[in-house]
């Protein structure tokens, strides 16, 4: 356990890096982090180098994995699958892909275009934004191992139930013709040499970074808002424990942003760090990160609307039953 919790603490919590922010602003800069101006500051600073230091890593390491999952080594494994087991494989599949659904729409589209079961292309759609291996450890760096791990269980859940209710609709007559060109994310060859694939990793690791970067500083400067300047009963009159609606409420604020989980894991931080219930705070993130507006503007442009909106409502659902049940079992977490 001492390991475990010098892994949590300290390397994904990096604790040490927070003494260290917290000495620099309290001695270098003569400003207490117990006031508004030291602790948004303090919060600001630690949770963005915190965050990009994780990212670099971890996109590094999870970029070098998907360089063996090109998406026509992915077909040919989803071919082999249909029903649940289809739906399974793929939402597992969504996790060592494209960090946000705006990149995960042209993977879905040469899924569909390929002629992959439609269950199965959900499935992927749905779990590729919302869980991966990045998400599980910076969770993990923020809220303990056991909401991150509980995290990504409840998603691929949302994920394999939606694409299969998804297929036994029969709708297949709802996907639209697409034929305008997409960007392909991961089509090298999976035959890369090691040299080759680290190049690959080190090169994907620019891109996510670059292209991430403004929405993870967004994110914590909205955090360091919430965390010093918006009183806490505010906060929590509106999603706090008293609330009944406040699962709700999270998931349809987060639907009109547009971030991937990286973003809006400081905002979450900070409302944690206000006392809104787990429940309530991972509606919001799965909200953002799997309902965002462009992204269903970009799928809008893929199927039509009847398709649409049941994507939407069956994705909607399944947050708002995780939030209410992170809520109800909070207690043991």
């Amino acid at each position: 356990m001492s390991i475990f919790d010098f892994f949590t603490k300290q390397i994904l919590g990096m604790k040490w890096l927070s003494d260290l922010i917290t000495s620099f602003v309290e001695n270098m800069l003569n400003l207490d982090v117990n006031s508004r101006i030291g602790g948004s500051l303090q919060f600001f600073i630690y949770d963005t180098l915190k965050i990009f230091l994780l990212l670099t890593v971890l996109i590094f390491f999870i970029s070098y994995i998907q360089s063996y999952f090109p998406p026509e080594r992915a077909k040919k494994i989803l071919t082999k699958f249909k029903g649940l087991s289809g739906a399974t494989i793929s939402a597992l599949l969504g996790t060592v892909t494209p960090f946000c659904s705006c990149s995960s729409i042209p993977i879905f589209i040469g899924f569909s275009n390929a002629g992959l079961p439609l269950g199965v292309t959900f499935s992927f759609l749905i779990s590729s934004p919302m869980v991966d291996i990045a998400s599980l450890l910076l969770l993990a760096s923020f809220f303990g191992m056991n909401i991150s791990i509980l995290y990504v269980i409840l998603g691929l859940i949302i994920a394999i139930v939606g694409g299969t209710i998804i297929s036994k609709l029969n709708m297949e007559d709802q996907i639209r013709i697409y034929n305008e060109k997409t960007r392909d994310l991961y089509g090298e060859s999976e035959d890369f040499n090691q040299k080759q694939r680290l190049n690959y990793a080190f090169t994907d690791a620019k891109l996510i970074i670059k292209n991430v970067y403004k929405y993870v500083l967004i994110g914590v400067f909205i955090g360091s808002l919430i965390h010093n300047w918006i009183p806490q009963d505010i906060i929590l009159s509106i999603l706090g424990h008293k609330n009944p609606f406040s699962v709700l409420i999270a998931a349809i604020i987060g639907i009109p942003m547009y971030a991937d989980i990286f973003g809006t894991i400081p905002i979450a931080e900070a409302l944690f760090m206000a006392g809104v219930p787990i429940g309530t705070i991972l509606a919001f993130m799965m909200g953002v990160t799997a309902l965002s507006l462009p992204s269903i503007i970009m799928l809008s442009k893929v199927v039509k609307p009847k398709l649409l909106v049941i994507f939407v409502s069956i994705v909607t659902v399944g947050i708002i039953i995780t939030g209410y049940f992170f809520n109800a079992v909070s207690f043991l977490l």
